[in-house]
């Protein structure tokens, strides 16, 4: 029954009635409380490890219902840098992947040409540090939650600009010692959609 009742509402996501975008996005990334730990067992030393900024890419793939709520899968990659010391002197480069899922609430119905929307769901984020390969099982997994608002512009029948802005709430990757609180990663994004 409960199979029954998934393949009924993944056919609902999908059927010809509701909007299809097919989309991809490009912005930056800035990580906030992005201090990982220390390597040293003792309490409060300062931390050793930290995330800066990047910039970030994906793809998001979206079905809307004819009033105002709306699904969206979607992955992104963010480049991020990996900070050794507390002066920012040694770094080195690493990845972020995430797999997303968004319920969309829209200010305006399906169909108008400007649609504000505020977002909500959840999320995991493959920490992969330098050396590493996600596609080898690297990397740490983490699961989060994330919010944010955007705008979808239509600019003709089939074609959209959207902007986000959302923030990634997720728990500290590592085995680090002196390891507390959630990273939180912001993106400001510009993103190109056809609809279907």
């Amino acid at each position: 029954m409960t199979r029954l009742l998934s393949l009924a509402a993944f056919a609902c996501l999908l059927s010809p009635a509701q909007p299809l975008e097919l989309g991809v996005y490009g912005g930056q990334s800035r990580l906030s409380r992005a201090a990982l730990g220390s390597i040293a067992d003792t309490p409060g030393a300062p931390s050793d490890y930290s995330l800066d900024g990047g910039f970030r890419l994906g793809f998001r793939v979206t079905t809307n219902s004819d009033t105002y709520f709306g699904h969206e899968f979607g992955y992104g990659y963010s480049r991020t840098q990996l900070v050794f010391d507390s002066a920012g002197a040694q770094r080195q480069g690493m990845a972020i992947h995430q797999g997303t899922y968004n319920y969309l609430a829209y200010a305006t119905r399906e169909g108008r040409k400007i649609r504000p929307f505020v977002t909500g769901g959840v999320h995991f984020s493959n920490f992969v540090p330098p050396g590493a390969s996600a596609a080898q099982g690297g990397g740490t997994t983490k699961f989060g939650v994330n919010y944010g608002a955007g705008l979808k512009i239509r600019v003709s029948p089939i074609f959209l600009i959207r902007f986000d802005l959302r923030q990634y709430g997720t728990p500290k990757p590592f085995p680090l010692f002196n390891r507390s609180g959630w990273l939180r990663q912001n993106e400001y994004s510009i993103g190109f959609s056809f609809v279907l």
